[in-house]
């Protein structure tokens, strides 16, 4: 059993206090704010022992850094393929879905991350504005042309 030192404490207080599904720098950046001190070898260890002990989750998201969530139960994921955050969806979860694979190719199945993929709200109406403000460029040039 891992002691409980303040550097693993100030992690998991950051874990749970950012509940965005923070990555590993993200933690850091939290922590080293009010303690200047703490090293990235520091977090990154005690990210990974409270996930290894069940506390926090570590999310391997295939291309990307980890990520760490706070909510330890089973659920599902999103992640905006636009800026990278993590989301939980909101939707039953498939026990034993793992019993479904057809061909393991030999493995001993021994869990899953499931992560959907999409565009966030924020990264929509971002893509949006900027169709917007395209358009009105073009128009305005079109505009210009015609009096030149």
């Amino acid at each position: 059993m891992k002691r409980n030192t303040i550097q693993r404490s100030l992690t998991l207080e950051a874990v749970q206090k950012l509940k965005n599904h923070p990555t590993a720098d993200e933690v850091y950046e939290e922590i080293s704010a009010e303690h200047p001190t703490i090293s990235k070898g520091t977090v990154y260890r005690n990210l990974n022992q409270l996930a290894d002990s069940g506390e926090i989750r570590k999310m391997e998201i295939p291309s990307c850094p980890d990520h760490f969530d706070h909510c330890c139960h089973e659920h599902y994921h999103i992640r905006c393929l636009k800026c990278g955050r993590v989301f939980d969806i909101d939707m039953d979860y498939i026990s034993d879905l793992e019993k479904s694979v057809k061909n393991a190719y030999g493995f001993a199945i021994k869990g899953y991350d499931l992560v959907f993929k999409g565009i966030c709200p924020d990264c929509s109406q971002a893509l949006e504005n900027r169709a917007d403000a395209d358009a009105k460029d073009s128009v305005n040039n079109k505009e210009k042309e015609k009096c030149e």
